[in-house]
């Protein structure tokens, strides 16, 4: 069975979100012997809005060893802004599949669930949607403001980002001095930069745990970790920021191999970002995480300043912008799945399943049996 099926209106918790959506426009570092080698030739990296590039991107899953009735939660993009274009979506199964919205945060997802004597339980998704660069234009202000009862809901706590205690204060020393929301948006950005790291040995994207990554003093992490660093601090001085949960779905058209995705074969391509509410600019893409992706990863050897000719155009360009080769999921935390006996999740970017012996790793999706794919529409 095929069913398909676009993006529809929900209770007015949900439209809050929607509307909010439409919007979205030290010395921490490990002592280390960072190798020196030539410097590289600067790079550019200067994404700039104009053309809307188009994307199917397809889940598969598979449930190779079925024990009781089987649960499976797919997040479906439902960010609709200026530089994305949420669409249509599709589904097959031999499951009982419906849409679902988690009217308090805004995700949407598909749910399917199997009875305990289907041999073989499998759901197929494709999403269609439409991208394009992300830049922020400095000299030119923002059209419309957003309303006080929103943007009060993005300075709020989370599970996992807390406002209060070591939080608080991190944010008020990393922001000293600064006299308006862009330059406290800026001096959390560079901290962030500064005093955390890429640590490939996280599993998946990072769990986002802020709490307890300031009072370990590991600051070491991935993109659900880093930018949910910047998130809460920023939050934490009454700056509205967000995380914005998704995938990369296409190569790097600046040749930064990090930077990018296998079309093909998206497994591990998660990516989270992230975005702040500046007064006069309104909501404007950050992604510091992803600068210290390239300083780890990018090359052999783990890059230390972001003025290496390398980094600096990604670290100018993610203050502000990012690339349209990647696409948004939602912006939810604390997301409560339907008829799930687990967990609440602190986010939703992953599939999730359960069955007679518990909640699935979605950080694991060879055991998992789960694949993700994308397709560029062109013409």
């Amino acid at each position: 069975m095929t069913t398909v099926f676009s993006p529809k209106r929900a209770d007015s918790r949900r439209n809050f979100l929607q509307k909010t959506a439409v919007a979205l426009a030290s010395s921490a570092l490990p002592a280390i012997n960072f190798a020196q080698s030539a410097a590289p030739t600067e790079r550019k990296f200067s994404p700039v809005p104009g053309q809307w590039r188009t994307f199917e991107v397809t889940t598969r899953v598979d449930i190779a060893k079925p024990q009781g009735v089987t649960r499976v939660w797919l997040p479906i993009p439902s960010v609709n802004s200026d530089w994305q274009k949420s669409l249509e979506s599709s589904y097959s199964s031999n499951g009982t599949a419906r849409l679902e919205d988690d009217n308090s945060t805004g995700a949407r997802m598909l749910y399917v669930e199997f009875a305990e004597n289907e041999a073989k339980p499998y759901v197929e998704l494709t999403s269609r949607i439409q991208t394009q660069n992300r830049a922020q234009n400095w000299g030119q202000k923002a059209a419309v403001a957003e309303d006080a009862a929103t943007l009060k809901y993005w300075t709020q706590p989370t599970a996992l980002l807390p406002t209060d205690g070591i939080v608080r204060t991190t944010a008020l020393e990393a922001t000293r001095g600064a006299k308006s929301d862009v330059e406290k948006a800026q001096k959390i950005y560079d901290w962030i930069v500064t005093n955390t790291y890429r640590e490939p040995k996280v599993r998946g994207c990072g769990e986002g745990d802020i709490k307890t990554m300031l009072e370990t003093n590991n600051l070491g992490g991935k993109c659900a970790d880093l930018n949910a660093l910047f998130v809460g601090l920023c939050r934490a001085v009454g700056v509205p920021a967000r995380d914005v949960y998704g995938l990369r779905v296409a190569p790097s058209a600046f040749g930064y191999r990090e930077l990018g995705g296998n079309s093909a074969s998206l497994k591990g391509a998660q990516h989270c970002r992230a975005e702040v509410y500046l007064k006069g600019h309104g909501w404007v893409g950050m992604d510091p995480a992803d600068v210290a992706k390239v300083m780890r990863q990018e090359t052999p050897e783990w890059i230390k300043s972001s003025s290496n000719p390398l980094v600096a155009p990604v670290n100018k360009s993610l203050f502000g912008g990012w690339e349209g080769n990647w696409m948004a999921y939602n912006v939810a935390h604390d997301v409560v799945l339907p008829n799930a006996k687990g967990p609440k999740l602190g986010f939703f970017m992953y599939p999730a399943a359960e069955n007679a012996a518990g909640r699935l790793d979605s950080y694991a999706p060879d055991d998992f049996k789960y694949q993700i794919s994308a397709r560029e529409i062109t013409g």
